[in-house]
């Protein structure tokens, strides 16, 4: 007998049942420390199933923790289960550390690399007007932010700073074009 998930065409014969592909998709998704990405997922179930149907089932699996306080997202590493904003403040409570503060340079040579990708040092020293210190550059390396890409094809090849993609998992992002509009302060 064929199942089916809803809306959705039947299973062969040999698959694993939709629901229960699902409690697996749950399972692991709970349980990974990072985001997994598609390719991983389909892994799980040894071709048994398509990746349109394994996208199915992880759209149903996000609807169905709609109004629970964890969340099924989609960032650029792949697909993870994280708190709701509301519940963040009570975390907090439970886990009092301060997140790392950054400098004004450090955010402002961040953002500069995030809109204008891939940049060199001396590109951000231009807009920023200031000279940018190895420091600054380090910290987003270390947070594992900025990485070097490649280099620009001119005396000296300063290397080409770019974003990661823990960069946009971090901060929620499937990619670059989720990033907030720049706005021009003169208007």
């Amino acid at each position: 007998m064929n199942q089916a998930t809803s809306d959705s065409k039947p299973f062969p014969e040999a698959a694993i049942a939709p629901a229960e592909a699902k409690r697996v998709l749950e399972a692991v998704l709970l349980s990974a420390r990072q985001a997994l990405p598609l390719s991983e997922l389909h892994k799980l179930f040894e071709a048994e199933i398509g990746h349109e149907t394994l996208r199915q089932l992880l759209d149903e699996l996000r609807v169905e923790w709609a109004s629970r306080p964890l969340e099924l997202v989609l960032v650029a590493s792949g697909w993870r289960f994280r708190t709701r904003a509301e519940y963040l403040p009570y975390l907090e409570r439970l886990n009092p550390e301060k997140p790392p503060r950054y400098s004004r340079a450090v955010l402002e040579t961040l953002a500069i690399i995030a809109y204008r990708q891939p940049v060199t040092r001396g590109d951000i020293e231009d807009i920023r007007g200031v000279t940018v210190a190895t420091q600054v550059i380090r910290v987003l390396e270390e947070r594992g932010w900025v990485d070097v890409v490649g280099h620009r094809d001119t005396p000296g090849r300063p290397a080409l700073l770019a974003t990661t993609r823990k960069f946009l998992d971090d901060l929620g992002l499937r990619s670059l074009a989720e990033l907030p509009s720049l706005i021009d302060p003169q208007t």
